[in-house]
């Protein structure tokens, strides 16, 4: 698709991935009148995370009336909780419909993209050939790098073995033994789902997570003629499913108090599909209800209540090439190995890829400084650079779509803005973006993410909290509605840098200042 058409010798925007907020990106950009845009994907199609996680029983936890675009809103969702292929149509179809996939194109890997200071434009460096471009917009995403366990002699594993989210569908586990390490949203939709087929399967839980009942549904008919004809009654369907998960933000970022009642269902979930004590001990989680992220199922804990089936507490010791060794000495033989331990999300792989203003890439600056950025979308020294869901703009309660596009509103803001003033370049000041930083980390001090007795994915190699967002998600549109120029340092007429002239208009240097 798209992926043997020549590249551009110059492209106003610079979009790297094609996922939801990729394809956002493309469809906004398009719709303001700024069609001179590039989008690159490492993969054949859109879908990012959606196409990528074909592991059996892959699903959302957010329902399907909020995990779509606001600009496009499915009347066909089967399901209240939607399942990966159907996501992945669902993505596909706004992408089919839209008529900007012109300007995509598939595996195409961006290599390096370098600042170039003279010519105040992105050097962009692909497998397909070398482009320039005025503004890049990483969509790259938080979950795009599968994260491997770095245990002892696993390279040395002589069956088969892969990353949930590299599924390998010409793996029969039929019959099989089978080890899944991790026991985290992906597993949890993996083990129910090959439990049935297996001879046996060991599961390899470092700590236990909080599960809530999944309340799932088929939609009726009748419900779905509603949805297609009167689009305004799913739009208010769409809008109380919103409000009810933000009555979950006070229990994570105030007093986890308030959570009681859905640490007493989860509690309930336990009691009500397993029997036998010692398993009951090893899934009651020891943190806080929050402080990792809330799994939802029906079928985990049955699947480990199964004769089949055994959940395995004891740390890996090592991997050998027919089975895995325990810390207690124990080894059980396994034929096939299935990783199922998440993805680099506090260490953005990007960041080594994308070399800014003072010649360093951003994961140098981000060794120094941690992962930071204001509003999560820009970075001192990295002039005309965008993040779609950046540092601290992840939720633990609602959909990253609701995210996704109050960023790419704020973006095509900026580059409105841009456009109306003669701007070549805008990037945050250090002085904003570290005022914007100490007040989410001070804010970070009283959540469940740091009170709740647990480590998790959420925090880098500090302890901080560089993924999640502390706030109400419609206080983060707020934030995010306007470019506010004010907080950048702009610089305005290519011309008048290459005449070599530093005086600016006054407005500019008022905004400077």
């Amino acid at each position: 698709m798209n992926s043997e058409r020549p590249l551009p010798v110059h492209v106003s925007t610079f979009v790297i991935g094609a996922g939801f907020a990729g394809l956002a990106m493309a469809i906004r950009l398009d719709e303001a009148g700024e069609r001179n845009f590039l989008v690159a994907e490492r993969g054949d199609d859109v879908g990012g995370t959606w196409r990528d996680n074909t592991y059996p029983g892959a699903a959302c936890d957010v329902p399907s009336q909020l995990y779509s675009y606001s600009f496009a809103l499915n009347p066909t969702w089967s399901r209240s909780f939607s399942p990966q292929p159907e996501i992945q149509a669902y993505i596909r179809r706004v992408a089919d419909d839209s008529g900007v996939l012109d300007r995509f194109r598939f595996g195409i890997d961006v290599e390096h993209a370098t600042w170039d200071e003279e010519r105040q434009v992105w050097q962009v460096r692909t497998s397909a050939g070398d482009l320039t471009a005025d503004v890049v917009v990483t969509a790259a995403g938080a979950l795009s790098e599968p994260k491997l366990p770095e245990i002892d002699g696993i390279g040395s594993f002589a069956g088969e073995v892969f990353h949930s989210a590299r599924w390998d569908h010409d793996a029969d586990l039929s019959g099989k033994r089978v080890a899944v390490i991790g026991t985290g949203a992906s597993a949890i939709q993996i083990v129910p789902e090959i439990a049935r087929t297996v001879e046996h399967l060991d599961v390899y839980q470092r700590t236990a997570p909080w599960v809530m009942p999944r309340h799932d549904r088929a939609y009726t008919g009748v419900e779905k003629l509603a949805f297609k004809h009167l689009p305004g009654l799913q739009r208010l369907y769409r809008t109380a499913i919103y409000w009810g998960r933000e009555c979950f933000v006070p229990a994570f970022v105030i007093n986890p108090k308030i959570a009681l009642p859905a640490k007493k269902a989860a509690q309930a979930n336990i009691t009500r599909h397993i029997s036998d004590p010692e398993l009951r001990r090893k899934v009651t989680p020891n943190f806080e209800i929050g402080c990792k992220r809330i799994l939802i199922s029906n079928t985990w804990y049955p699947a480990l209540a199964q004769d089949n089936v055994d959940l395995v507490t004891d740390r890996i010791a090592r991997v050998t090439p027919t089975g895995i060794v325990t810390e207690d000495g124990t080894e059980r033989d396994v034929d096939v190995l299935v990783v199922a331990t998440g993805f680099h999300t506090t260490d953005l792989p990007v960041a080594h890829h994308i070399t800014g203003r003072e010649g360093h890439t951003l994961a140098d600056q981000w060794a120094e400084t941690g992962v930071s950025a204001y509003k999560g979308a820009t970075v001192s020294g990295f002039p005309n650079l965008f993040f779609l869901v950046g540092p601290n703009t992840g939720l633990g309660h609602s959909s990253m779509v609701f995210m996704i596009e109050s960023q790419v509103a704020y973006v095509l803001d900026a580059l409105r803005t841009m456009r109306e003033r003669d701007l070549v370049t805008v990037e945050p000041k250090r002085g904003e973006q570290d005022a914007w930083n100490a007040d989410l980390q001070r804010r970070m001090e009283r959540t469940v993410w740091h009170r709740g007795g647990c480590s998790s994915w959420y925090l880098d190699e500090h302890g901080r909290n560089v993924t999640l967002w502390p706030r109400t998600t419609f206080a983060f549109r707020r934030l995010t509605r306007v470019f506010d120029a004010t907080a950048y340092h702009l610089v305005a007429d290519n011309e008048t840098l290459r005449d070599g002239r530093t005086d600016t208009p006054d407005e500019l240097q008022e905004l400077n200042a």
